[in-house]
């Protein structure tokens, strides 16, 4: 596996080394081989399979957000179910949204919120792996994935939207509850259909200050781009007079030569982004990523999956949910706005969701040795997802959950429901079958239909 690394290295809490956007490791990529991915797309382009021109880009709410705090507020529910936040109009009349979502309210016309998905799982890993799948598999007892999740599965039946990017890419370490890329990998298609996992861990790149768009000034990290530049150039004179490199097949040489392009560095790189444009999504880093997501499936990325950590509050959750839900509103409203703004949003459905909600009433206690404050507990008996664009039936809440919610009380829909709209969106056929490890045919999808209200 070719890999072309600078020196803008840090290390996680596991010690694990992770590199910027413009990282490396453009052949491998966690698995995917362009080189293959090029090969398939030149197959399919002989066969004469049409491709469809959509994107997805799946905000993930790890660790499961809590339906009353985000989409679906109950202010006329007891004290003890409500919460703290107040309900807020949107720009679609007679529907609210928490207080913590005022971008998404501003957006809401663009946006549906169905509020009646269950799949009764209370389980981190069972129920990440029923939304990202579509199948039981994974448990807290035994976490291993058990099928391909839906980005793996685009990656394999579409490829990418533009020959020379990957199809499907995983922002801010990708994982499901801490296994990586876990449920979102692909399993029994094999590891070239895993995302390509970007992380910018430098901490230089901050999105709405002038660091963005003043790194030249940065001595050290030029110096550190100046370095990687001088392997890129190596490599590059490397790749034209070798003899061993000119031996290899022009699917390989075509993938090298995309990891040169100045259009997949473009694509990847944030200082090209006007300030402007980037100020509006926020100065943490999910707006970064929300930003990048955007750039992604702008140039022709089919799928990418922005990983949003942190949400599983079980004490305290008046005060620990507010920034994370106020980041994220301003990030996701900021990025449907912009797609709309591109003329992008028709062709490209943004959807949010987690592994399950949170309890409806709020705990007692909290957390023994935290604050011990009221918090909510996993809950997979209803939660709320939010769908943007796609060319789908927008400005609608779908569905219902009932006076507290507790549980859906109108058009009650499972994951499977959720991804096969996405899949119809994406124009792949969730009955399509592949072998699974054993070598029997499974489709993508063993149940489930486009939520009708959507489509």
């Amino acid at each position: 596996m070719l890999r072309l690394v600078g020196r803008d290295v840090t290390m996680n809490c596991a010690g694990r080394k992770r590199r910027s956007f413009l990282q490396a490791g453009f052949l491998g990529l966690a698995g995917l081989s362009l080189a293959d991915l090029f090969r398939l797309q030149a197959a399919q382009a002989a066969a004469g399979q049409p491709k469809k021109q959509t994107a997805c880009i799946l905000v993930w709410l790890d660790g499961g957000p809590p339906q009353h705090e985000t989409y679906d507020p109950k202010p006329d529910a007891p004290a003890e179910y409500r919460g703290a936040y107040k309900p807020i109009e949107t720009s679609v009349s007679g529907l609210r949204l928490c207080e913590l979502m005022p971008e998404q309210a501003k957006m809401a016309h663009r946006m549906a919120f169905v509020r009646s998905v269950h799949h009764d799982n209370g389980d981190h890993f069972a129920g990440a792996h029923m939304m990202l799948t579509g199948r039981w598999g994974a448990t807290g007892a035994n976490t291993t994935p058990r099928a391909p999740g839906a980005g793996s599965y685009v990656a394999r039946v579409r490829g990418a939207n533009r020959l020379g990017l990957p199809p499907y890419v995983g922002l801010q370490n990708l994982h499901s509850v801490g296994v990586a890329p876990g449920y979102h990998g692909a399993n029994w298609l094999g590891a070239r259909y895993n995302p390509f996992v970007a992380d910018d861990t430098s901490g230089a790149k901050r999105v709405g200050t002038p660091t963005l768009f003043r790194q030249a000034t940065d001595r050290e990290r030029l110096g550190r781009r100046q370095g990687l530049l001088e392997k890129v150039d190596t490599l590059r004179r490397t790749f034209e007079w070798e003899p061993s490199v000119n031996a290899t097949d022009h699917f390989s040489q075509l993938a090298l030569h995309t990891l040169l392009s100045p259009e997949v560095r473009n694509a990847f790189d944030l200082d090209a982004e006007p300030q402007k444009s980037a100020e509006r999504y926020g100065d943490h880093r999910w707006a970064r990523y929300c930003l990048l997501a955007r750039r992604l499936v702008e140039h022709g990325v089919t799928f990418v999956t922005v990983n949003m950590d942190g949400w599983d509050m079980h004490d305290n959750i008046a005060g620990v949910v507010k920034q994370p839900a106020l980041e994220m509103d301003r990030a996701v409203g900021s990025l449907v706005r912009d797609l709309d703004e591109r003329g992008m949003l028709d062709h490209v459905m943004v959807v949010v969701m987690g592994e399950f909600g949170r309890t409806p009433k709020l705990n007692t206690t909290g957390v023994p040795g935290q604050t011990g404050l009221p918090g909510r507990d996993h809950w997979g008996q209803v939660m709320s997802v939010m769908i943007a664009g796609g060319g789908l039936r927008m400005g609608q809440a779908v569905g219902a959950s009932n006076a507290n919610g507790e549980y859906p009380a109108e058009h009650p829909y499972q994951p499977e429901d959720v991804l096969a709209t996405m899949y119809h969106v994406l124009g792949v056929n969730p009955r399509t079958e592949f072998p699974d490890l054993e070598g029997r045919p499974m489709p993508i999808l063993p149940s489930g239909s486009p939520i009708p209200e959507l489509v």
